[in-house]
């Protein structure tokens, strides 16, 4: 599975003792399968130290999921569990917990402002979750320990592909009539993409408009 980190510098060594505490998962790497979500998240501290935003791409090992020795929690969707994790990982007492990887949805701006609310006891957590129903689709996996770092491995693109990328993101743009950042989402996600930047498989030598029949391909078979 291809990951995204939003920041504004290229991580080239992930350090744990950078990350911040009091995050919805903890102190831990965080990533996202959503391109688009990891370049908010890097014009956003790119404002914030003045420098341009950076995405840089890993590939996660899936096989975490199965592996014994990883403690992993995954929320599938906005719930009271999930509720109840993000609260405890905010609280100002210092928390921890057990888990080497935790996967599921972000509490962005206005989510925060709604747990403060419920917190407050302005609104009752029944409440607050009958209101997450219609919050758009999130995504965020933390990776909270040195044994889960070693499940990724940054992705080292050729020379090559960063121009196909531009190539055939605006095709999709074009040919699908679909926003820009819906066409990056659909290709960053893609299979394709994924042999793309495979060296062996040497894809990324072929002409991009070769590789766009394929991506299109891969596409009509989904629906």
């Amino acid at each position: 599975m291809i990951l995204y980190h939003g920041s504004y510098t290229e991580i080239r060594v992930i350090d744990l003792k950078k990350s911040k505490p009091y995050k919805d998962f903890g102190k831990a790497f965080y990533l996202t399968k959503y391109y688009e979500q990891a370049e908010i998240w890097a014009n956003r501290l790119a404002g914030e130290y003045k420098k341009e935003g950076i995405v840089t791409e890993f590939e996660f090992d899936e096989y975490a999921y199965e592996d014994e020795s990883l403690k992993v929690l995954k929320f599938d969707k906005y719930d009271e569990q999930w509720l109840d994790f993000v609260v405890f990982n905010r609280s100002k007492r210092n928390p921890t917990h057990e888990y080497d990887i935790v996967e599921g949805p972000v509490a962005d701006d206005d989510v925060t402002q709604r747990i403060e609310t419920y917190l407050e006891g302005k609104i009752t957590k029944k409440e607050f979750l009958s209101e997450l129903k219609y919050y758009k689709p999130t995504h965020q996996i933390a990776f909270c320990t040195l044994e889960s770092l070693q499940m990724l491995e940054k992705v080292k693109k050729s020379k090559f592909v960063n121009d196909i990328d531009d190539a055939i993101t605006q095709s999709l743009v074009t040919e699908f009539d679909i926003t820009e950042r819906q066409a990056i989402d659909l290709y960053f996600q893609s299979k394709t993409y994924g042999k793309l930047i495979d060296e062996n498989t040497a894809l990324y030598q072929k002409p991009w408009q070769k590789i766009y029949e394929l991506l299109k391909q891969e596409i009509n078979n989904q629906f």
